[in-house]
């Protein structure tokens, strides 16, 4: 019986010990940088791709007639896959938490149509929810396309090429160009809402 007693002892001890330690703390990710901006990002990344992927798929009219242009080797379908793929990663990028919209020095060519980079940074802050949906939407758009390359099918392309460009469209009617009165018709007859 005294055997079990000091067992019983040692036992509340080690558990008395142990629950009165901390765990060690788990150590933090260290912060990364953030030096590009909306702006930048956008501009090296985004445009290019997008331009990539809008090219892919055409139907051109010049004087030899009219002719298609899509890809048609494996090769070319995985050049669009790889621009589909910063299409769909760029918006994590773009709705990083303390991402600036531009820097003050990115002063707009036409201010009385573009917003200057403050107040396209107010707009971003004053509602995030609503910038990170219509980010999400790029990624939804360039997620179809993606299946299109799959599929290797360039009728779907082209229909998910017009889904990214609303996509972007919307976005840059809201924060970027708000003012400019053409591009809101033509996304009101396009159909680019909200």
């Amino acid at each position: 019986m005294r055997i079990y007693f000091w067992i019983l002892i040692a036992t509340t001890l080690v558990c008395g010990t142990a629950c009165g330690t901390k765990a060690p703390p788990i150590p933090q990710a260290p912060d990364l940088l953030q030096p590009a901006t909306i702006k930048d990002i956008m501009d090296s990344m985004v445009e290019p791709s997008g331009d990539f992927v809008f090219e892919s798929v055409q139907e051109i009219s010049d004087e030899h007639g009219i002719r298609e242009k899509a890809p048609k080797t494996d090769a070319e379908w995985e050049g669009v896959r790889h621009h589909l793929y910063v299409l769909m990663e760029a918006p994590n990028l773009l709705t990083m938490e303390g991402r600036k919209a531009a820097r003050p020095e990115d002063r707009s060519k036409t201010p009385q149509i573009e917003n200057e980079p403050e107040e396209v940074q107010r707009l971003v802050d004053a509602d995030r929810p609503s910038f990170v949906r219509r980010a999400r939407r790029l990624q939804d758009a360039a997620a179809l396309a993606l299946k299109a390359v799959d599929a290797k099918d360039k009728d779907a392309l082209l229909h998910a090429i017009d889904g990214i460009d609303k996509a972007c469209e919307n976005c840059h009617l809201h924060y970027w160009y708000p003012n400019d009165k053409r591009a809101r018709q033509a996304a009101r007859e396009d159909g680019v809402t909200d």
